[in-house]
């Protein structure tokens, strides 16, 4: 690979020997995929956040490194929230490893925003080269907002924000960023009624079609929340990190796109609205958890609008990123006084929250997907309006 000055320098160990081992990292990555050079990066989002998936190996590794971040990094969503976690039934051994956990990567300078949804609260724009890790967040900043990242693994990305580096092959060049499959759906009209959940399970079929493929969808109509549905389900049932919808994504609407697509021959899959509605299932549910990926402003507004004046008889979880509180405080007010539970900072996947939960109803293809192997739980899909309803024991 071709090395600047700076690339040599960091691989000499004139910047540390963390930032060199890190060095070594990004080249060996880069080597496997043929990269040419190395590219800058505009910001970095680091996984391997909750102590629950990565244990006591990576916190030892972690412990290991030093250094500071060089561009913004932000953390993905940790085990639990960073604060009255006693509130969840966390257990005390587990939480002093996940403090652990926050206190390496704030020594390293990575944020602690713990959040997969790091687009709602950093600016990128079309074009900018990233270095992201978490799935969905790499499906939705390639999908929605055109930037450009691989899926990067939580060492890979951490040696980004460490040397603001990552080599330059894959979904940064704009030739491998085309579509490779296309999905029809086979009666658009039923889906202009679709949720976000609907969305969801289109994604559960079309990523385990897809694999790690480009997809190209047609007919459909979705806004930025259902599209964030769509890309984080697809990315968990098969490996997806772009996906085009027509007339829609911002690279689908490019002269130079159209040309490739209509030129272009491509294994064409139709999916019937029935497939997409036999994944809802009818279970009696235990527990209900809404935010796989957490929840936008809109998403918060509409989970408010639904408890307004209304109690849970269960367990129901709204996971959200700590900063979705600042502006919202009439919502946060609505939604706790029906007894509900806002989670910050962590997941229901990452989470001990969950494990062996039972039957968890959700809204999200993407929790659809990993509850069973992840937290033992059983997966029941309901909308949001329904979520809300059982929850509420209507």
């Amino acid at each position: 690979m071709e090395l600047d000055k700076y690339d040599q320098a960091l691989l000499n160990g004139e910047y540390g020997e963390t930032k060199q081992k890190m060095m070594e990292i990004l080249l060996a990555l880069g080597k496997i995929y043929d990269a040419e050079r190395f590219i800058e990066v505009k910001s970095v989002q680091v996984s391997g956040a909750s102590f629950k998936t990565i244990g006591d190996a990576g916190l030892s590794w972690l412990n290991t490194l030093s250094g500071k971040a060089v561009v913004p990094a932000f953390l993905n969503p940790i085990g639990m929230p960073r604060d009255e976690w006693q509130n969840l039934g966390i257990a005390d051994d587990f939480a002093k490893k996940q403090l652990e956990v926050n206190a390496a990567y704030s020594r390293l300078g990575i944020r602690l925003t713990c959040t997969c949804t790091p687009y709602y609260y950093s600016i990128v724009e079309r074009g900018d080269h990233l270095a992201w890790s978490e799935s969905s967040a790499v499906c939705y900043a390639n999908s929605v907002l055109g930037a450009r990242t691989n899926r990067e693994g939580g060492p890979s990305a951490l040696a980004s924000a460490l040397t603001g580096k990552t080599p330059y092959y894959g979904l940064h060049i704009v030739k491998n960023r085309f579509p490779q499959i296309e999905f029809h759906i086979d009666n658009p009209e039923a889906a202009k009624s679709w949720t976000n959940a609907h969305y969801g399970a289109l994604g559960v079929i079309a990523g385990a079609i897809a694999g790690n493929k480009i997809p190209l969808f047609t007919e459909i109509r979705p806004n930025r929340d259902m599209l964030k549905s769509l890309g984080a389900a697809m990315a968990a049932s098969g490996a997806v990190a772009l996906f085009h919808v027509d007339e829609i994504t911002p690279e689908a609407r490019f002269p130079l796109f159209k040309q490739h697509i209509e030129e272009d021959k491509r294994e064409v899959i139709e999916i019937g609205v029935a497939e997409v509605e036999e994944l809802f299932g009818d279970l009696e549910a235990d527990v209900v958890a809404i935010g796989c990926p957490h929840l936008s402003n809109d998403e918060l507004k509409q989970v408010a609008s639904l408890l307004e004046g209304k109690r849970v008889v269960m367990p129901v979880y709204i996971f959200v990123a700590a900063d979705l509180k600042h502006g919202n405080e009439h919502y946060y007010n609505t939604i706790v006084r029906s007894g509900a539970k806002i989670v910050p900072d962590t997941c229901m996947v990452v989470s001990p929250i969950m494990d062996k939960a039972g039957v968890v109803m959700t809204n999200s293809g993407k929790a659809f997907t990993y509850l069973p192997g992840m937290c033992g739980a059983t997966p029941l899909l309901g909308t949001l309006e329904e979520c809300i309803r059982v929850g509420c024991g209507e």
